[in-house]
């Protein structure tokens, strides 16, 4: 074969390759980066974002976001708390609740599909219908969780306005239908990794004399730490943007266990302040690629002796 056959054929091994790959390329920009990109620039300007004449854009710089840190009216600092709360919630009670549902089915026990099955469900039904269900659970009047305090006797336990409508008890409302839906997701994903656990490694800790806890503490869980990773980022990410729920909840209402960063964009956006809108955006998409990062970091393997003595070494 010539040296130009050669360029020919390598020429048309890389035109296939781009042909190949251009619908994912067009997608990811048209999807992703395009939609940023235009944040970022619309949050430089005070504009009326759904308005006839959002047009008429009139550029202000960083005053944006200036104002969502010191203008107490936006509220932002409380959406940014009530966020974080969501996500410390979600990492400290749902991915444990997780791992534990996931080691346990991971043993092999009776009826292992079927609870599956079961705990996976609610990832499948649209928040729509989860909203709708559990505000009739919480129904001050008529809901099962009143009539299951009745019961025994905790009647008095139901704040003021009810659970969704009292600020204090809000916030844990909406994240206990969140666990609930959510909890089986992360747990199928917590589950193949335990099932790819090579058996011989937990025969060998056995042998040793390990019991149950300490094969999980020893040996599976440091076996699926990838897997953790990308569960946290999901879960950390996922409440930071989180507003379905909180949208069926809230309704109309806006207090102050109800702000949320998703919410407040949207809110902002539809009340002809594009601007603002886009800058709760741009700031959301940055907290979210900052704490993938951060927990990249914390996750990564690290030499235990240190890289300049595998370089003396070498």
């Amino acid at each position: 074969m010539n040296e130009n056959t050669k360029k020919k054929n390598d020429f048309k091994k890389a035109v296939t390759v781009v042909l190949f790959l251009l619908p994912a390329i067009l997608l990811f920009f048209g999807l992703l980066v395009t939609p940023i990109v235009t944040s970022v620039f619309h949050s430089f300007f005070d504009y009326k974002g759904m308005s006839a004449d959002s047009g008429a854009m009139k550029f202000v710089g960083f005053d944006n976001y200036i104002q969502l840190f010191t203008n107490d009216l936006y509220g932002f600092g409380t959406a940014l708390k009530n966020a974080f709360i969501l996500a410390a919630l979600s990492v400290f009670i749902q991915l444990p609740l997780s791992l534990g549902l996931a080691l346990m089915l991971g043993k092999g026990i009776k009826g292992e599909r079927f609870y599956l099955s079961v705990y996976f469900m609610p990832v499948l039904i649209s928040a729509v219908v989860i909203g709708s269900l559990w505000t009739k659970i919480y129904d001050p009047k008529h809901g099962v969780l009143l009539y299951l305090l009745t019961l025994i006797g905790k009647q008095d336990w139901k704040p003021a306005g009810g659970w969704l409508g009292n600020e204090k008890t809000a916030l844990i409302a909406v994240f206990i239908p969140t666990v609930w839906q959510y909890v089986g997701y992360h747990m199928l994903l917590m589950y193949a990794g335990v099932k790819g656990v090579s058996p011989e490694l937990r025969e060998a800790a056995m042998l040793d004399g390990a019991t149950d806890g300490q094969v999980d503490r020893y040996v599976v869980i440091p076996s699926i730490k990838g897997i953790i990773k990308v569960s946290i980022i999901f879960a950390i990410t996922g409440s930071l943007k989180s507003y379905d729920l909180i949208k069926i909840f809230a309704g109309d209402a806006y207090n102050c266990s109800y702000r949320v960063p998703s919410l407040m964009l949207v809110r902002y956006v539809l009340n002809d302040q594009g601007g603002i809108g886009s800058a709760i955006a741009v700031i959301m998409i940055a907290m979210c690629f900052a704490i993938a990062i951060i927990i990249n970091q914390v996750f990564k393997e690290r030499n235990p002796y240190g890289t300049n003595k595998l370089k003396q070494r070498s």
